[in-house]
């Protein structure tokens, strides 16, 4: 009698191991085509509870203006070897625009086999003009195009990339900078768009040292992690963060600067200098000295200035939680991340109302540092750590969050859509590292999956 017991007791024993295990498995999987706004489940941020379905618009009526273009360029993605281009080149064209004008990009792929799309980074784009795959509108299939309508509303420095199979598009070249001047402008402005390539990094695609071109330098940070900008030569001053101006910058020298992932930071030399941004990659002559040991804080740089609307009368308040643990994710075992605790695509919807005042506490307990990145929305930082901001507003639309950091962000819910919310080390966001901010009666036109292949990240 004692073996058939003992045996039972192991199946027994097996079953509590395996049933637990194959449930969480079975929980985990993702459906093959699926409405992202129909994933996880909402958090209304201790406001009232409001649904997609109101009889509102949905994403695809979510357009730009018509009427004839003041810019008009027409974007070409081919399949180059190991790398992707545009028109030719990686990085792609600089599309420059002055603030106001409509501007109407045709992009056209001619040999993407995944499909593509063009994210506008940084510009608070009608959500149908978003570039999300399987979000704000379906990928371009090879002989496919697709055209872009939006007016730039904001002058700054912008960039555009690819948002189907992002993690890896990017990473092989489909990207470019947006410069968008105030009218009558006539900055001495350069572009400086850092990206690796099989290990190397670039500026502009160019490994080593390039030539100093302007006085304005408009540094965009294109790779998956955060890189530090220094000067040698000459004070400079940082205009502007993330396409909005700094009030009031002070001269700085012996301090670098931190550019997360999508990130953007404007630079003024005085004079003819040296602009660093590491991995030997620089513009500018000199010899090349060790980069500073501390940061500009940007939570005390700059004076005060108003914002435009009160962060304390916000009526919706949500955290955002980054943390990491074992699980299932769509049926693969792994250490994945967490938002909130919880695994994709249990993750939540972030719910509001057009109008909304809304606070953002990020905080990241997983280990390592994430760019965390708002789609159609600038947020301006409250906090950090507890300490108040006592500089020039400090806006962002990507936030570099430190492990163990916590940032408190405030915006206006002015931009109706489904946007992504998510992690610009874009290999983090197919392991699970994305929410969204969706707004009350706009509901999807689009899938993930599905004919079209949208595979947004």
């Amino acid at each position: 009698m004692r073996t058939p017991i003992r045996a039972a007791v192991a199946v027994v024993a097996a079953l509590a191991v395996l049933v637990p295990l194959v449930w969480f498995w079975y929980a985990s999987l993702v459906p093959a085509t699926y409405d992202m706004a129909a994933m996880g489940y909402p958090d209304y941020g201790g406001g009232p509870a409001v649904t997609h379905e109101h009889g509102g618009p949905r994403v695809a009526d979510l357009t730009g203006p018509s009427g004839e273009p003041d810019v008009a360029v027409t974007l070409v993605a081919r399949a180059d070897g190991s790398r992707y281009t545009l028109n030719g080149t990686s990085p792609g064209p600089v599309i420059r625009a002055v603030q106001g004008q409509l501007v109407e990009v045709t992009l056209v792929n001619e040999s993407i086999p995944d499909g593509v799309t063009l994210h506008w980074h940084g510009v608070d784009v009608p959500n149908a003009e978003d570039g999300v795959a399987g979000i704000t509108q379906d990928a371009v299939a090879r002989g496919g195009r697709h055209v872009y309508r939006f007016v730039v509303t904001d002058a700054g420095t912008y960039w555009y990339h690819s948002h189907q199979v992002s993690h890896e598009q990017v990473r092989r070249g489909l990207f470019g900078a947006l410069v968008v001047t105030p009218p009558g402008s006539s900055a001495n402005d350069q572009v400086v768009a850092v990206h690796t390539y099989d290990g190397r990094r670039t500026v502009n695609g160019v490994p080593g040292v390039s030539a100093l071109t302007g006085r304005r330098i408009r540094v965009i940070n294109t790779d998956a992690g955060p890189i530090r900008v220094w000067v040698s030569g000459t004070p400079f001053r940082v205009l502007a963060i993330d396409g909005h101006d700094v009030h009031e910058p002070a001269a700085i020298t012996g301090e670098a600067v931190l550019v997360t992932a999508g990130g953007r930071a404007d630079l003024q030399l005085e004079t003819a200098g040296r602009v660093d941004v590491g991995g030997g990659a620089a513009i500018g002559t000199g010899s090349p000295i060790p980069a500073p040991k501390i940061n500009v804080d940007f939570l005390a740089y700059g004076s005060p200035s108003g914002l435009g609307f009160d962060p304390a009368a916000a009526n919706r308040r949500f955290a955002y939680t980054i943390g990491r643990r074992i699980g299932f994710l769509d049926g693969r075992p792994g250490m994945w991340w967490t938002v909130d605790g919880h695994l994709f695509p249990d993750v939540p919807m972030f719910m509001v109302v057009t109008g909304d005042v809304v606070r953002m506490t990020i905080t990241n307990d997983s280990g390592e540092v994430h760019p965390m990145h708002l789609h159609g929305h600038h947020a301006v930082v409250l906090s950090r750590d507890g300490v108040a901001a006592t500089g020039s507003p400090w806006w962002i639309d990507s936030l570099d969050v430190a492990d163990g950091a916590t940032y408190e962000i405030a915006f206006v819910a002015d931009n109706p859509g489904i946007w992504a919310d998510h992690c610009h080390n874009l290999e983090h966001v197919p392991e699970g590292l994305v929410a969204h901010l969706a707004y009350a009666g706009v509901a999807s036109s689009f899938q993930v999956g599905g004919a079209a292949g949208n595979v947004p990240e």
